[in-house]
């Protein structure tokens, strides 16, 4: 069988992360033919597996509608393909081949919606093309997702049948070389990967970082996977951090070995509260790790049975302060 594999999104994080996912699963699959139709990644090929990538995809919107209206079905025509795999939450239009789309982008579903004014792009994405991702859904053959959450929220807000929809929990291809040990500095350090993304909440640790600060509280630091420039947002985040000196370090962006070395010797904080999975959380997980984690239906699923995990309302900096306060006296 000869496969089709669309990902023309992917080029970071999340998405990359499970872009070589497939990758990896896919090219022990001898008994299929898999080609990757990718925009700027450069995967591998093998003896079952072809790439091909259209850099000039990621030049604007218009780009991205052509290739997906116009180039994406003809690639599907001459290549004979016989199965659409979509990692890219979409389905590709205008082919009749069966379809499955694996869907990651949790905006659609999320509690949380933004309004216009506090963020267009986020509501664009939410609305406009969070719609196409629920038609994308409805219409697809199979679907794929990564959590019990979403396929729920699929069954009931969409009102499809559960066999449509199959669970795939990522999986974590880097052993963990060493666990957790707690002293006082790892008790002291906490520690968040994570994309300047607005709903990626790094503004409720600064908070709770002010506060301590209020109460003569110095003594620990945070780590952030930012350099401080990523959007105004971030801007404004470490200016505030600048100004007011707190112990919050910008420290850009880490290799995967890396993060998985903080997991070793700090404690995570992950007050995201839009995950379709929040991928630190099983990492950290798997290095039995502390967690201080968002209230979120995402987070308890991941860390369901958990006794090293705390949550607290991701929209309330007073109560992250608590928690990291209780973390900080029992490092003493």
């Amino acid at each position: 069988m000869r496969i089709m594999v669309f990902d023309v999104p992917a080029e970071s994080g999340g998405a990359l992360s499970v872009l070589h996912e497939f990758h990896n699963e896919f090219k022990l699959d001898q008994e299929n033919e898999y080609i990757f139709v990718l925009s700027l990644p450069e995967l591998k090929e093998t003896s079952n597996i072809r790439v091909l990538r259209f850099p000039w995809i990621k030049k604007s919107w218009g780009h991205r509608l052509y290739f997906d209206h116009l180039i994406a079905p003809r690639l599907i025509k001459k290549h004979q393909v016989d199965k659409i795999l979509s990692l890219q939450n979409i389905s590709i239009p205008h082919t009749k081949v069966y379809q499955s789309v694996f869907v990651h982008n949790a905006l659609p579903f999320s509690e949380y919606k933004f309004s216009f004014n506090e963020n267009k792009l986020l509501w664009i994405y939410q609305n406009i093309i969070g719609k196409k991702i629920i038609d994308s859904i409805k219409k697809a053959d199979h679907v794929i997702v990564q959590t019990n959450w979403m396929k729920k929220q699929c069954v009931e807000q969409l009102k499809i049948t559960a066999k449509k929809i199959e669970v795939k929990p990522p999986t974590i291809n880097i052993e963990a070389k060493k666990t957790f040990e707690k002293t006082k500095e790892s008790m002291s350090t906490f520690f968040y990967p994570s994309s300047g993304v607005v709903f990626k909440n790094h503004k409720v640790i600064v908070d709770a970082c002010l506060m301590l600060n209020e109460e003569g509280i110095i003594d620990y630091r945070v780590i952030f996977t930012l350099k401080g420039d990523e959007n105004e947002h971030i801007a404004n985040l470490y200016n505030t951090v600048k100004k007011q000196g707190l112990p919050i370090k910008f420290i850009g962006n880490l290799t995967r070995e890396e993060v998985f070395d903080f997991y070793s010797r700090s404690v995570l904080i992950f007050p995201s509260y839009i995950e379709t999975v929040g991928l630190p959380l099983l990492e950290a997980k798997m290095h039995k790790t502390p967690i201080i984690a968002s209230d979120c239906v995402f987070s308890h699923e991941i860390l369901s049975e958990y006794t090293k995990a705390t949550f607290f309302n991701p929209f309330d900096s007073d109560s992250l302060k608590s928690i990291l306060k209780d973390k900080l006296e029992t490092s003493q």
